[in-house]
């Protein structure tokens, strides 16, 4: 519990970083902006703002999904990081797509171009920062599980690789007076950030959702098939569902009919405690016992059963499509 605390105070302290960089970052590119009036850096200032609100509310999102448990909310107030992931890739979506129509339109109508060299300098210290301050979010939001963070740090990645085109874009304008490349680069782009909201929209619409994290779970199948003891019949019915950070795993364990309260719990203690010390220490565990029965015994790999029915068959391995299904033992 106090690693869990202390991860969402070091993510609320790295967003509102991230949030107040990004006012900076806004800052330089509008002023690169209106030196240049460069349409390339307009669209990459207008991302900015996006960076900045949707930074905002993350920020506001991981400080209440931070706060405990309540009767309203009995599993936590994790999902608003959802909410704002899906918020976050909506802007993106839009931005990109508004890049893409204002750099056709300037392609009709070219702008001119001012003191190239003053915004090439502004864009690209911009950039770097951009991509340092994305590529530690996005890390540190991989090793918490925090999908604020994970989304927002590829958003500022994304960000940087745009800036990264434009900058190529603005120095062969700079090197050969070709007006129309700013826009032609700005809308390469801008399907580039499209592409990466989408990407986010669809992964938070899928944590609303509680679609099955299939590469989650297959790990965890791995793990209990390699720690399998004895007394575990059987496992299926294994379910994930995401909360922001917090991971709730509840499956279906099938143990010998005759163990007592107490040794069925701690059957299912030790299947808990494989899947915290291999998948993470925070997870939360809900584990309904089944008492094996007569097609059992042929799968049932225990030597010492006084009361088999029928002779031992064989061990059947544990696998996704297997221990994913509402359908017990034997009847696969």
């Amino acid at each position: 519990m106090r690693k869990k605390i202390i991860s969402l105070s070091e993510n609320i302290r790295l967003q509102l970083f991230v949030v107040l960089v990004g006012v900076l970052l806004l800052a330089a590119k509008f002023l690169a902006f209106i030196l240049t009036n460069s349409n390339a850096i307009l669209t990459d200032a207008l991302e900015s703002i996006i960076n900045v609100v949707a930074g905002a509310f993350s920020l506001y999102s991981l400080v209440l999904s931070a706060r405990p448990r309540d009767e309203n909310h009995p599993y936590g107030h994790g999902k608003i990081e959802f909410v704002a992931a899906t918020l976050e890739g909506a802007l993106i979506l839009v931005a990109g797509g508004a890049i893409i129509v204002k750099s056709i339109l300037n392609l009709i109508k070219p702008i001119p171009l001012h003191q190239l060299d003053v915004g090439i300098i502004l864009i690209a210290a911009s950039g770097v920062v951009n991509y340092l301050v994305g590529y530690v979010t996005e890390r540190k939001g991989l090793q918490n599980n925090s999908l604020v963070l994970a989304a927002g740090g590829k958003h500022l990645k994304t960000d940087a690789y745009s800036t990264a085109g434009i900058l190529i874009g603005l120095l062969l304008i700079y090197l050969t007076g070709m007006v129309w490349l700013d826009s032609v680069v700005a809308i390469i782009f801008g399907l580039m950030i499209g592409f990466t909201g989408y990407r986010i929209l669809r992964s938070s619409i899928a944590g609303i959702m509680d679609e099955a994290d299939y590469e989650l779970l297959e790990r965890i199948v791995q793990v209990l098939n390699q720690n399998r003891r004895e007394n575990w019949i059987d496992i299926h019915n294994l379910r994930v569902i995401k909360y922001g950070s917090t991971l709730h795993i509840d499956c279906h364990l099938t143990l010998p009919w005759y163990l007592n309260v107490q040794e069925a719990h701690d059957e299912v203690e030790a299947v808990a405690d494989v899947v915290r010390d291999e998948i993470d220490p925070s997870i939360e565990m809900f584990i309904h016992t089944d008492p094996c029965i007569l097609p059992s015994c042929a799968v049932c790999t225990k030597g010492d059963c006084e009361v088999r029915r029928q002779p031992f068959q064989e061990r059947i391995e544990w696998d996704f499509e297997k221990v994913i299904a509402d359908r017990k033992h034997g009847t696969y």
